[in-house]
């Protein structure tokens, strides 16, 4: 009978643990305990149910919960109709809600471009402050490039300046970079406008700016279309104009007490009375702390104004075809600015040949910051 050749179990324990080695008396394998079926059948129960319900709980948050909201854009097919000569503009909402003069004049009068302080300098200071910025208009007219000269009042003095070319040229110096400087600011926030326009999607700040350019160019009815017209410049050599006709080249009282470039008459805000006024006449002339304000009122006044709806649309068209605008053209639309009629549009036509003020269409301000630069 063969001996076995193979040592026993417990001898092979034995040897293995002498040379240090660890035998394990248990088997790794544990069987499946009997409940373990019920906990991945609840699992997968759960795990369907989450992916049923998510898109739904999306649908909800997104609907209650969500600031971001899509601006219905229909302005380009509206704008359209403007240039076709169709009828779009509501100068009343729904409600009948007509706009507010201090939504339209708000940053004319509450803001700080009223709460400067000023200083009269009289004509020889200012000359002499043009002289060392080497600010000329014949250089004006060549380069198209103006330095941010702001005066806050016109001189005193200009009434008394015999020579009528130099009353004039000063008066132009003055109030030029002003007219410059507020169309820079509309040309700014039409940038803005239509970088939202061209958006799907607008955030909160967005809309918010949004509702304020609504209030501010008396949209009442939020209609993008009827922004887009208004929130526009005003041609240069049509402005200095009309400042030159309503103050005489800056020597009017209304010019001179209340830094009224334009004339605007108002019922409700402050200003001064005319002389020979009936008792019962309740308007008055507008007055300003600032030349800036005027200037920014008078701009609002154009761009909001029932009277000036052919106006705005005429520009839209120029600029919309030929890229810029003509000021000749455009001012036949102002008729409706004075009581003369076509008398006054006549004047200002004069006004702007005879002292070659086109030449100041073209004519750009410069930054005066670096970011400033940037967003131009």
């Amino acid at each position: 009978m063969l001996k076995n050749k193979f040592p026993n179990i417990f001898k092979l324990r034995k040897i293995f643990q002498n040379k240090r080695y660890k035998i394990s008396n248990k088997s790794k394998f544990t069987p499946t305990k009997p409940g373990s079926f019920g906990y991945t059948f609840l699992a997968s129960i759960f795990l369907i149910s989450f992916f049923y319900l998510l898109p739904l709980s999306l649908k909800y948050s997104s609907k209650f919960f969500s600031t971001n909201k899509v601006v219905i854009n229909s302005s380009n097919k509206n704008f359209n109709k403007v240039l076709e000569g169709k009828e779009i503009e509501l100068e009343e909402n729904e409600n009948n809600t007509k706009a507010d003069f201090k939504d339209l004049f708000y940053d004319v009068f509450d803001g700080d471009i009223s709460e400067q302080d000023t200083v009269r300098l009289s004509a020889s200071t200012i000359n002499q402050l043009f002289k060392d910025e080497n600010y000329y208009l014949k250089d004006i007219r060549k380069k198209k490039l103006v330095k941010p000269i702001n005066i806050d009042l016109l001189p005193s003095e200009i009434k008394s300046i015999e020579n009528v070319k130099k009353r004039k040229e000063l008066f132009i110096q003055i109030v030029l970079p002003l007219i410059l400087e507020e169309n820079k600011k509309i040309r700014l926030e039409r940038k803005t406008l239509f970088s939202i326009l061209n958006k799907n999607i607008n955030s909160e700040a967005e809309k918010n700016w949004l509702k304020s350019k609504f209030k501010q160019y008396g949209v009442v009815n939020k209609d993008l279309t009827t922004l887009k017209i208004r929130m526009d410049e005003i041609p240069v050599s049509l402005a200095i104009a009309q400042a030159a006709k309503e103050t005489g080249w800056g020597t009017s009282r209304f010019a001179q007490e209340g830094n009224a470039l334009f004339g605007q008459w108002t019922w409700n805000g402050d200003g001064i009375k005319p002389a020979g006024s009936d008792d019962n006449d309740t308007h008055k002339v507008m007055k300003f702390k600032i030349l800036k304000a005027s200037v920014r009122a008078y701009q609002r006044n154009l761009n909001t104004h029932k009277s000036y709806k052919e106006f705005r649309k005429v520009r839209a068209i120029q600029r919309d075809v030929f890229g810029k605008m003509n000021s000749l053209e455009l001012v036949n639309y102002l008729d409706k600015y004075a009581a003369t009629g076509d008398e006054y549009v006549k004047i200002l036509k004069q006004i702007i040949d005879q002292n070659k003020l086109t030449d100041f269409d073209d004519a750009k301000i410069l930054p005066s910051s670096k970011k400033e630069k940037s967003l131009i």
